[in-house]
């Protein structure tokens, strides 16, 4: 069965393999706001062949379903943006949509931004532990060549916007020319990071520039990140006035520079509004993809009141 994905539906699933060696299980995913989450949870991702060929457990429902054939060494992704391919431990992959009308779906849609192609989030996201839906129509980029990004109103709700780079860069230096931030209502978060979609959970190789009070009103506006966020020596809050600024991630092995500086510059750094060095817990790239997010955090004390638009003049890399 199709639906659109979430925790509220569970159903029987059941199927059979061939040649499965002693000691392989099945592992189960569904589709599901953009990711592919372990089924039927996190903390029971194994399901046992009975019999040498059969299997059968529960799945939550969503658009698509996928399961493999493992080796007993094998360790699945509790969620991943991609279904593993064949080799290290995985021998078998099977996907198949779920039968029945599929529930609507937005487009997909790439822009060319900075000599770069991006692809568009079309669906939910649960950055920051809050779910916000992602509309492509929230993504532009002007006749001067700036991306604008829009938290834009959905009904009773809101929607967001968000791009990833289509492909991996790597260490090296990225830069950010970003338009005034001073205006962003308390809930409004606007954030710059890498990202690897099929990484675990406690290496999604993620390194942020976070802009936004995250809902509340006395806290500063910008935060340099290496996650996990919640290791006291892997965050630097601060506080960002008015007017164009860039901000710039050195990724080197052992160490990430972080720096912002008033104004926009190409190449000749400016006056430095901050600057901080991470040589703890610092990620190895593999995978890991630039984004840009500016959506709702819908969890804070100040609800979010109006639309808004974060503008990106211009992002560079250098190797």
């Amino acid at each position: 069965m199709a639906e659109v994905g979430g925790t509220g539906k569970v159903a029987e699933i059941n199927g059979r393999v061939t040649g499965a060696r002693e000691g392989q299980q099945v592992v189960m995913y569904t589709r599901s706001f953009g990711l592919w989450w372990v089924q039927p949870f996190a903390n029971q991702p194994f399901t046992k062949i009975q019999n040498g060929s059969t299997w059968s457990g529960q799945i939550h429902l969503g658009p698509e379903y996928a399961v493999l054939l493992v080796d007993s060494s094998y360790q699945p992704f509790p969620r991943t943006e991609n279904i593993p391919a064949l080799g290290n431990g995985v021998t078998a992959v099977a996907i198949t949509k779920g039968q029945g009308p599929a529930p609507p779906e937005y487009p997909a849609k790439t822009i060319h931004f900075s000599g770069y192609d991006w692809a568009v989030r079309n669906e939910a996201s649960d950055h920051a532990g809050v779910r916000n839906p992602f509309d492509p129509a929230n993504v532009s980029v002007d006749d001067l060549g700036a991306l604008h990004l829009h938290i834009a109103r959905s009904g009773d709700n809101w929607s967001s916007g968000e791009v990833k780079l289509t492909r991996a860069l790597g260490y090296g230096t990225y830069v950010f020319v970003v338009r005034d931030v001073s205006h962003l209502e308390p809930s409004a978060v606007f954030a710059l990071f890498t990202w690897d979609g099929t990484g675990t959970e406690q290496n999604r190789r993620e390194l942020d520039i976070e802009l936004g009070r995250w809902g509340h009103e006395k806290n500063d506006n910008a935060h340099y990140v290496v996650q996990p966020y919640y290791v006291p020596t892997n965050i630097l809050r601060f506080t960002l006035g008015g007017g164009v600024e860039t901000h710039t991630i050195h990724w080197q092995p052992g160490q990430v520079d972080f720096t912002t500086t008033a104004g926009a510059h190409d190449g000749a750094e400016g006056h430095v509004l901050n600057r901080h060095q991470f040589t703890s817990g610092v990620p190895v790239p593999n995978g890991d993809l630039v984004r840009m997010s500016f959506f709702n955090y819908n969890k804070g004390e100040v609800p979010l009141r109006n639309e808004s638009e974060m503008v990106v003049e211009k992002f560079e890399y250098f190797p």
